[in-house]
C-alpha cells in the first residue's frame, strides 16, 4: 500500500468523537483553528457555491455561547419538557473546550443546485475540519442536541431561513485513551457491487 493512504486510512479510522466533558481545558492555538478551517474549504461544491460557514468561539466566548445556547433552551422549552439537567448540561457543554463552533449551510444563489446538494457539501467540510483535528491530536465532539436545530438558534446567529444549522463543534484536548473503532454492519452489507 502506498504510504500516503496509509496515513490517511489512519486518520479516517482513528477520529474519534470525545464528548466536551472529557476534554482538558488546555488551549488549541487560534492558528491551527484557522488552518482547520482551511481545511473545511476544500470541501466539495456543486457550482462553487461553497455554502459551508462556520461561527467560532474561542477564550471567554466559549462560555458566553453556552450561557446563550443554554437560555434558548430555557425560553423555548415548554414548562412541560423542561429539564434543569439538560439545561445544565447545555450550559456547562463547553467548559473543557477550547474552541466552540456553530457549522451551518449557507444557502446559495443558484436554485438549481438542491438545498440537499448544498447540506452534503458542507457536511464534508465539516468532516475536513474534523480529520484534520484528529490529525493534530485535536478533540472533537459534532453536536446536533439542544437547540441546533430550533429556529431560534437560526435567529440568534442572525442566519437566514433558508440556511441550515448542522451541528455545533466542540474542539479541544483530551486525556483520554483512543479506543479501537468498530462497525457493526460489515462493508458488504453496505455495497451492491454491479
Amino acid at each position: 500500500m502506498d504510504s500516503t493512504f496509509l496515513a490517511l486510512q489512519h486518520i479516517i479510522q482513528g477520529r474519534r468523537t470525545i464528548k466536551p466533558p472529557q476534554m482538558n481545558g488546555r488551549l488549541i492555538p487560534d492558528d491551527q483553528i484557522w488552518e482547520l478551517l482551511a481545511l473545511a474549504d476544500w470541501a466539495p461544491t456543486h457550482g462553487y457555491t461553497e455554502p459551508w460557514r462556520f461561527v467560532v468561539y474561542a477564550g471567554e466566548k466559549v462560555s458566553d455561547f453556552c450561557r446563550a445556547h443554554a437560555a434558548l433552551y430555557k425560553s423555548q422549552t415548554t414548562p412541560d419538557k423542561y429539564m434543569e439537567v439538560k439545561y445544565e448540561k447545555l450550559l456547562h457543554m463547553g467548559d473543557q473546550a477550547s474552541h466552540v463552533m456553530v457549522a451551518y449551510m449557507h444557502r446559495g444563489d443558484l436554485p438549481k443546485i438542491p438545498a440537499l446538494e448544498e447540506v452534503a457539501a458542507t457536511s464534508c467540510a465539516i468532516q475536513n475540519l474534523l480529520l484534520g483535528a484528529t490529525s493534530l491530536g485535536i478533540a472533537s465532539y459534532w453536536g446536533s442536541g439542544g437547540m441546533a436545530y430550533h429556529p431560534a438558534m437560526k435567529e440568534m446567529l442572525q442566519l437566514r431561513e433558508e440556511d441550515t444549522v448542522l451541528g455545533v463543534l466542540y474542539l479541544g484536548y483530551t486525556d483520554k485513551p483512543v479506543t479501537d473503532g468498530k462497525r457493526t454492519i460489515s462493508i458488504e452489507e453496505k455495497v451492491r457491487w454491479m
